[in-house]
């Protein structure tokens, strides 16, 4: 028997709860996982409340993030004792997910753990730091270097955003960084922004079909209208990677940036991945993109029994940088 926590809708009831299952009640899978640490993101906030259309057969474990070791294995590629990640793919949306003692989990998601990572700073990462790491690759691949100029991240302060920050800076990109929390431009700061601003400077209400030239490039978590604004302030030849839509998903533009500037529009998805990139990138995050204030990047580092009343503070913008969940 081991502990899970359990999201269940039953006509009008709702619940998050932690349970105690056995391993017949887990997927199929071919690798069984001793789950080590877990952490939290968006998706797995839009999991713990009925209306979030994230899950879709109830009773299910959230988490989309684990870190652990192979307990048992079918698949020639891991042996027992192997340290391995999981991120993104169906685990917490179709497959359970991470926020469980125990996760069975299909061989060809997972990731052997890169030497110069532990478990715990893989899962400091986990899905946000791979989709930043992803945007920050993608801006190199269309020539955006440090001479060309300042580089803008957009919702600085939540998960994606505080690794692209820090991630940057650790590269020697100058980095300014933008949000709605005033109180946070120390925190900022340390990440390695050379300077913060509100996200009213990228958005004040109004789109231009062109603005003044601002940033070279941009990294932008947050999507809706401040990406419509955005990019009609980056510089000729520049490139802004777009990964999230905590702003909404409608994308008011015109065709004007992409056809008198060169403005690249680089979209980042962190979910289906292919392996081999995602190989590449998790190495790259134990070696140059790794930030050396890895442990700044953590809010706070909770418990299964706590989950249920964490969950809910990035649906409300409270969320500063990671939530790590340790299962030890």
């Amino acid at each position: 028997m081991f502990k899970a926590l359990i999201v269940n809708k039953q006509e009008e009831q709702f619940s998050v709860e932690v349970q105690n299952l056995s391993l017949t009640d887990l997927p199929e899978g071919e690798v069984l996982i001793r789950v080590q640490y877990s952490s939290v993101n968006y998706k797995d906030s839009l999991a713990s409340i009925p209306n979030g259309n994230i899950v879709t057969r109830y009773p299910f474990i959230p988490g989309i993030d684990l870190a652990g070791v192979v307990v048992s294995s079918n698949d020639s590629r891991f042996q027992e004792g192997d340290e391995v990640i999981a991120t993104s793919y169906e685990i917490g949306v179709s497959h359970f997910g991470g926020y469980s003692e125990y996760a069975r989990i299909p061989a060809k998601w997972i990731v052997p753990l890169p030497s110069g990572l532990t478990l715990k700073e893989a899962m400091i990462i986990g899905t946000a730091g791979l989709t930043a790491a992803l945007s920050v690759q993608r801006l190199i691949e269309n020539n955006v270097s440090p001479d060309k100029g300042k580089v803008l991240v957009t919702g600085a302060t939540g998960g994606v955003g505080s690794f692209a920050v820090s991630i940057l800076a650790t590269l020697g990109y100058e980095v300014e960084a933008s949000t709605g929390k005033e109180s946070e431009q120390d925190y900022l700061k340390k990440l390695g922004a050379r300077n913060v601003i509100s996200r009213d400077e990228v958005y004040d209400g109004k789109i231009r079909a062109l603005g003044k030239q601002k940033w070279f490039a941009a990294v932008d978590p947050v999507g809706g209208e401040p990406l419509a604004a955005l990019l009609s302030q980056i510089e000729y030849g520049g490139s802004v990677a777009a990964s999230g839509l905590t702003a909404g998903t409608k994308l008011p533009t015109t065709v004007f940036p992409f056809i008198l500037r060169g403005v690249n529009l680089l979209g980042i998805d962190s979910v289906y991945c292919p392996m081999k990139e995602r190989l590449k990138i998790w190495d790259r995050l134990a070696s140059d993109f790794k930030p050396a204030n890895l442990e700044e990047l953590i809010q706070e580092e909770v418990t299964l029994e706590q989950l249920p009343e964490v969950l809910p503070t990035l649906l409300k913008a409270q969320a500063r940088g990671r939530i790590i969940v340790n299962l030890i």
